[in-house]
């Protein structure tokens, strides 16, 4: 068992805590495939009544997948290939068990959580944050897409604010969170102790498990105030509401505003690649479910790692931090449809199952 990843039974509660602190909870290889199989058992087990996902060390809950270290491996003697392969199905089929748990799922997300960090919360039940939450997909800007299910769940999103986040990979707060539909409710960082120790002491026996989390839930409920998404919504769904980047780049022109011309400006260092093959991923998400989207998703990480954007994108923005990255293609209109059709094509004998 990986010291990286706690796992441990208090009374009818599984509990789960990410233990990288250092490395922000990122989560690795060894970590999924430690959690996955217990995840199984407890989902089996008819004494386990819900299960808590959490982060240690106060900073994050996940600040998503360890992109930097399959980056590190593409072209080694290590096979980077065979590392993106196993890291991607055994991510994908870990947020699939979630999404499939059957139990209640409660995630305590206190601080960052990033990527791969929305993967191990959103397809669970629950997602309790704090004032200390600073949620993103940000995968734009090192060259990859908002995976782990970001192509089914940010088109779900009221109007366009799922697009503004997977194309600029914005950082929302609490109140974003919950206006946003990805929290379900607000809690105090410093009272997230107290609320595993109501769930541990929960009457499991008063009733379905799913109305005695949501009683617990609700004690401990506070209002986070007001979102700063929600009043810009209107602009959001005017500028992003387009098929095509260069015609939301376009809107963003005509708005004018602040808002307007600094998100312009974002959208303008991400990665030409990325933000079209981003925009086709959710444009496609509106009509298809979840294990679609998955099989999609993992077709886009092995051919979106295997481009040199993703290790321009890793060494700009987490390894020499200059985020100055040169991106080939460089602009957007030199990216084609073809190019982005290509991204999606299938793979030879290695598409997605949920068993991976």
């Amino acid at each position: 068992m990986s010291d990286d990843v706690l796992l441990e039974m208090r009374g009818a509660v599984g509990v789960v805590t990410l233990n990288r602190p250092k490395a922000l909870n990122a989560l690795d290889l060894g970590m999924c495939r430690a959690l996955h199989p217990r995840l199984d058992v407890w989902a089996a087990d008819p004494a386990v009544k819900a299960v808590v996902i959490r982060g240690a060390g106060g900073r994050a809950f996940c600040a998503g997948g360890d992109v930097r270290a399959v980056a590190a491996s593409v072209g080694t003697a290590t096979g980077g290939e065979r590392l993106s392969r196993e890291f991607f199905r055994a991510e994908y089929a870990l947020n699939h068990r979630i999404h499939h748990f059957g139990k209640p799922f409660i995630a305590l997300v206190d601080g960052i959580c990033m990527g791969g960090g929305l993967g191990l919360s959103i397809h669970g039940a629950y997602r309790v944050v704090t004032e200390k939450l600073v949620l993103a997909m940000p995968e734009t800007a090192i060259g990859l897409f908002p995976d782990v299910g970001g192509g089914w769940f940010l088109p779900r999103f009221p109007g366009e604010s799922g697009t503004y986040l997977g194309l600029t990979g914005a950082r929302v707060s609490a109140a974003d969170a919950l206006w946003l539909g990805y929290a379900t409710h607000h809690v105090e960082s410093a009272r997230l102790d107290a609320v595993l120790e109501a769930l541990v002491g929960a009457e499991w026996g008063s009733g379905p498990a799913s109305a005695v989390v949501e009683r617990v839930l609700a004690g401990f409920h506070a209002d986070p105030g007001t979102s700063a998404l929600a009043v810009q919504h209107a602009g959001i769904d005017r500028c992003f509401a387009a098929e095509r980047v260069d015609d939301i780049l376009q809107a963003l022109e005509m708005e004018g505003t602040p808002w307007a011309q600094e998100t312009w400006a974002t959208l303008m260092r991400m990665c030409p690649m990325s933000l079209k093959v981003t925009l086709h991923q959710l444009r496609m998400g509106r009509t298809r479910d979840y294990d679609e989207m998955v099989r999609v998703e993992y077709r886009l990480s092995q051919s979106m790692t295997a481009r040199a954007d993703f290790r321009e994108g890793i060494r700009a923005v987490l390894v020499d931090k200059d985020n100055k990255p040169r991106w080939q293609p460089a602009t957007l209109s030199e990216v084609s449809d073809v190019d982005v059709e290509a991204c999606f094509a299938p793979l030879a004998g290695d598409d997605w199952t949920p068993r991976a």
